[in-house]
């Protein structure tokens, strides 16, 4: 069969780039990181079984500052994939599929997830406190 010079399907050079587009790929590259974070918690529980040296070495390394930054990067992957995914059902169910709706929804997800995320944060570094702790 012969190959005629037939037209390509569009592809990202052809589309501006739009919230809904990067809120997409947000939703996907979150739940990559959530595997990566999988992995690392899986690493910090051998190393609870391997023994005392084994886990203090994990645990020097989560506690460092690279360490914390990927545990705030692991929590705000979780928290934004869980909003997205109520985004989602909320389009299941026929709702805000309208392009206004679909961004402002975009910007209510990243909004959430930073919020919740802060909240965590600081309750599991002030929470303690609250309630008479050390």
């Amino acid at each position: 069969m012969a190959m005629h010079n037939r037209p390509l399907s569009p592809h990202l050079q052809v589309y501006r780039m739009q919230w809904t587009m990067i809120y997409s790929i947000l939703n996907r590259a979150t739940g990559v990181a959530l595997s990566v974070g999988a992995l690392f918690l899986t690493c910090w529980l051998v190393a609870l079984g391997a023994g005392f040296d084994q886990f203090q070495t994990v645990q020097d390394f989560i506690t460092s500052y690279i360490g914390r930054i990927m545990l705030l990067g692991w929590t705000w992957s979780l928290i934004y994939h869980l909003c997205a995914g109520i985004r989602h059902i909320i389009w299941d169910a026929g709702a805000m599929l309208e392009l206004k709706a679909a961004q402002i929804s975009g910007h209510l997800v990243m909004i959430a997830s930073i919020v919740i995320t802060a909240v965590i944060w600081f309750c599991a570094y002030y929470g303690g406190s609250y309630y008479g702790g050390a």
